[in-house]
């Protein structure tokens, strides 16, 4: 069975692990973007998988 729009656009949530001055700088640059850490994490995710051509069109 094939993917819907609808299940498209859900998003799967699991637990991230990180070293306290990761998150740190994490939480710094999502702001100094105007992003909330969440949408920093998935934009630097989109990005890399982007820039080795992992992501489907």
């Amino acid at each position: 069975m094939g993917d819907t729009g609808e299940n498209k656009k859900k998003k799967k949530p699991f637990v991230l692990r990180l070293r306290p001055e990761i998150m740190e700088a994490l939480e710094k640059w999502a702001h100094d973007e105007f992003r909330s850490v969440n949408g920093q994490i998935e934009w630097i995710i989109n990005e890399a998988l982007k820039k080795q051509g992992r992501l489907k069109k």
